[in-house]
């Protein structure tokens, strides 16, 4: 079998300790041949650690010199679009770190092409590739909690404001916790209620913490440009008469350092997804039920890992452009209500 050809596209962090170690956990089936950053000493720095073959400072360039089968996409949000675009083009399978773009426009001509070149387009939302995650989506498809017609949606931290990269930068990220930790647990809840499309979304945002000096739990922050809100609140009601409510920060005055979580509510039973626990009603009683077992699995490792087999001809990724859409929409319908102060009507 022949291996599938990788590159890179951003030497960031995720890039270094996420993708490239991930790849490497498949090397049988991988091989990592080329990676691309504009900072180009940057991009031969991790090439040298790595042993990867080929670095480039230019995109392009490395697609006509690399021949290469699939690409990750790790770089700022705003060149999301940019980056998947041309590696769709280059004939490139994409895994793009989320969210999938800056815009709804994007996140659409995204999909589009994917579907005019034929190739996988995936976004990295990894958190449904967890354990707890596929047990509750067994459960669900098993019919054992019902029609789920609500979840509420929480990722928050006290004191979590980043302290490097990009990530305080409206400009390159468009937006904070919202765009960065909440997507991933709004993505979560999609999943599991099978992505129902949304009618009505009503946001706010609040910027009352990070545009000052603070303790800061992730290293210090820029808050002289702290150009991001500290706090996203929302409701996102859907067609099929459900709905969920989501509230994340990076910096809260809250007592737990980080909170994670999807909780759903389905008329014959409702789950906390992380750790994983259900909640019914049988035999005259109401039973809580915990999984004694469930195998450790990281949920970044499975994410690559259906990835390549994807690329390699196996099963699609779980992670399609189509839902890149619904949830681009619905992250920038919170944004646009926070704005004008209105709901947004789909």
């Amino acid at each position: 079998m022949n291996k599938l050809r990788v590159g890179l596209i951003g030497a960031g962090a995720i890039a270094k300790d996420v993708h490239i170690p991930f790849y490497l956990a498949n090397k049988d089936r991988v091989e990592i041949i080329a990676i691309m950053d504009i900072d180009e000493k940057r991009a031969k720095s991790v090439a040298a650690e790595f042993g990867i073959p080929y670095a480039f400072g230019e995109l392009q360039e490395m697609f006509i010199q690399s021949q290469l089968d699939a690409v990750s996409i790790c770089i700022p949000n705003k060149f999301h679009k940019e980056a998947t675009i041309a590696a769709l083009e280059a004939g490139c399978h994409v895994l793009c770190e989320k969210p999938p773009a800056m815009t709804v426009e994007e996140a659409e001509q995204m999909a589009e092409v994917a579907e005019k070149t034929g190739k996988i387009l995936t976004y990295g939302f990894h958190y449904r590739y967890q354990t707890d995650v596929e047990i509750a989506k067994s459960f669900i498809k098993a019919g054992e909690m019902g029609d789920i017609y609500s979840a509420r949606v929480q990722a928050i931290r006290r004191r979590g404001i980043p302290g490097w990269g990009v990530f305080t930068n409206k400009e390159l990220q468009g937006g904070g916790p919202l765009i960065d930790i909440g997507i991933h647990m709004l993505d979560t809840a999609l999943y599991l209620m099978d992505y129902p499309e949304p009618a009505v979304v009503l946001g706010q945002i609040h910027q009352r913490i990070g545009n000052k000096k603070g303790v800061g739990l992730l290293g210090d922050w820029d808050y002289e440009n702290y150009t991001i809100e500290d706090m996203a609140i929302g409701m996102i009601t859907f067609k099929n008469g459900a709905s969920i409510t989501v509230e994340t920060a990076f910096a809260a005055n809250v007592e737990k350092a980080e909170t994670m979580q999807v909780s759903l509510m389905g008329e014959k039973g409702g789950a906390d997804i992380f750790p994983l626990k259900f909640f019914q009603e049988k035999h005259g009683t109401l039973i809580d039920i915990t999984p004694a077992y469930a195998p450790e699995v990281n949920g970044h490792e499975r994410e690559i890992s259906q990835f390549v087999e994807s690329c390699l001809g196996g099963k699609l990724p779980s992670s399609t452009p189509e839902q890149g859409v619904i949830i681009q929409k619905i992250i920038n319908a919170l944004y646009e209500s926070a704005e004008t102060g209105k709901a947004i009507n789909f």
